[in-house]
């Protein structure tokens, strides 16, 4: 019997702003980390994913291709991003047509355990833990539960800065 052993680790195609901060072992290619962003250890961000700037990425998080993160983003444990819907009945594998993207907008903070599928998120919005994010998020506010659903509207633009 014979086996491959790969490497997790920092690929040279990583783009890294100035005053990143990552805590290794983390599994990084491809992707782009935006000025002043931490990224915490056990973290995997694939290729043609982006963090913005000011972001933190705590441990076990993982952020699959076609996923784009603005800036001063709280992306907590855990939080597994998805861009493949099983559209088929099955994975997409090699058939990377099938995937599709995700935005998320400046200032969101997504709790810890969440999910995320290919939606777009708007600026100024909290998503709670656990919280399974099936649709897009166009109004800023508070969003919990399984699927998410909108908890609290935030009427003042600027509640979160």
């Amino acid at each position: 019997m014979s086996a491959r052993f790969k490497q997790a680790g920092i690929a040279p195609d990583t783009v890294f702003g100035a005053d990143v901060t990552v805590v290794q072992p983390v599994n990084l290619y491809g992707c782009t980390i935006g000025d002043n962003s931490f990224i915490g250890p056990f973290v995997e961000i694939q290729r043609n994913a982006r963090v913005g700037r000011s972001c933190k990425v705590q441990s076990h998080t993982f952020i699959c291709e076609l996923v784009e993160i603005g800036d001063h983003c709280f992306i907590g444990h855990g939080v597994m991003f998805i861009n493949d819907l099983f559209s088929g009945g099955g994975p997409a594998g090699g058939d990377t047509t099938k995937w599709k993207a995700t935005r998320i907008g400046n200032q969101v903070s997504i709790g810890s355990n969440a999910t995320i599928l290919p939606v777009s998120v708007c600026d100024r919005t909290v998503i709670g833990a656990g919280a399974v994010v099936t649709r897009d998020i166009t109004k800023p506010g508070i969003y919990a539960g399984n699927p998410a659903r909108l908890i609290r509207a935030f009427d003042i633009p600027d509640q979160l800065t």
